[in-house]
């Protein structure tokens, strides 16, 4: 039986909703934080210290793992948290592969998770098929959509998942910290590089609202290759399914789309996953904090992204 897509302009209101009704329940438990702001190269980084983690912790002590965020209450630590996922945690079904819902364990309002309905590997490609999704929700509500490309990447999950956040990330300044620097690109062709990031990227420019959803989805992909392929990350078959050479963050922003390789998954303990680049750190605590400060947030991404940390601040750092 086909599935049904949601009609135009109701997803957002279907996001209000089902956010209201998870909170009720118990179903949707957000991360309390509180947020500082970091000037470093040319962005005000946010971070955000966690002020209730534990009570994640309570809960994942309870029988609930951290890879079981999203799944029906009561599944088997370690099994697929999508599959089944918890229905209060339910917003829409995207199309024929892919459905929507929220994220439990959310630090960002209204952050929604874009999965594919049969289980595909995290560190799987993408294709046609996940960018037709994402672009059908960024459609609906301005936001930032981004990809964790695998484990030392950020990602905690395993079956396939992109993530959308409503902007702006923060009250005041850019809506992206990003944007300024990504504004500033400069592009050879089809991609090009951002002069303020001292780490392997590159970045695609990509109208969001210049073409149908289709057409956009089908550019937006062959963008993604040509990013790949730009940083040297080649596209290997790994038992039949097409995969990543190594893991990647992706971030599509109204910019454009940025993609960065990684070497690692975190920093003296604090994990970076694809939204660090996009200017938005998490922490769990106030050394955490202090060690963000003292090291720099354009270094710490230098670092997950291959590039050594330098002894010295970087350019442009308050």
């Amino acid at each position: 039986m086909p599935h049904r897509s949601f009609q135009p302009g109701t997803l957002w209101p279907a996001i209000v909703r089902q956010t209201q009704h998870a909170l009720q329940c118990g179903a949707l438990r957000p991360i309390e934080t509180f947020q500082a702001g970091i000037d470093d190269g040319g962005v005000r980084f946010l971070v955000r210290q966690v002020s209730s983690l534990a009570r994640k912790d309570r809960y994942r002590d309870q029988g609930n793992a951290h890879q079981n965020d999203n799944a029906v209450p009561g599944n088997q630590a370690g099994a697929d948290p999508f599959l089944p996922y918890d229905p209060d945690l339910f917003v829409a079904d995207v199309c024929e592969t892919h459905i929507a819902l929220l994220n439990k364990f959310n630090v960002l309002d209204h952050h929604l998770l874009i999965v594919t309905r049969r289980f595909a590997p995290q560190d799987a490609l993408l294709n046609l098929a996940d960018f037709e999704a994402l672009m059908t929700c960024m459609a609906e509500f301005d936001g930032l959509g981004f990809y964790n490309g695998g484990a030392a990447a950020g990602a905690s999950q395993r079956h396939k998942h992109l993530q959308l956040v409503p902007l702006p990330l923060a009250s005041e300044g850019p809506a992206l910290p990003i944007a300024p620097l990504l504004a500033a690109a400069r592009i050879d062709g089809a991609v090009g590089t951002v002069p303020g990031l001292a780490f392997s990227h590159a970045f695609a420019p990509l109208a969001l609202s210049a073409a149908p959803g289709p057409v956009l989805a089908r550019t937006a992909l062959e963008r993604y290759h040509t990013l790949l392929e730009a940083v040297g990350v080649r596209v290997i078959d790994v038992d039949g399914e097409s995969q990543a050479c190594a893991p990647y963050n992706l971030l599509v922003t109204p910019l454009g789309m940025l993609l960065v390789p990684r070497s690692a998954e975190s920093v003296e303990g604090i994990s970076v996953n694809t939204l660090g680049f996009a200017g938005s750190f998490f922490v769990r605590n106030e050394a955490q904090m202090r060690t963000i400060e003292r090291l720099g947030p354009m270094a710490m991404l230098r670092q997950v992204a291959g590039l050594p940390l330098s002894s010295q601040a970087a350019p442009g750092r308050k």
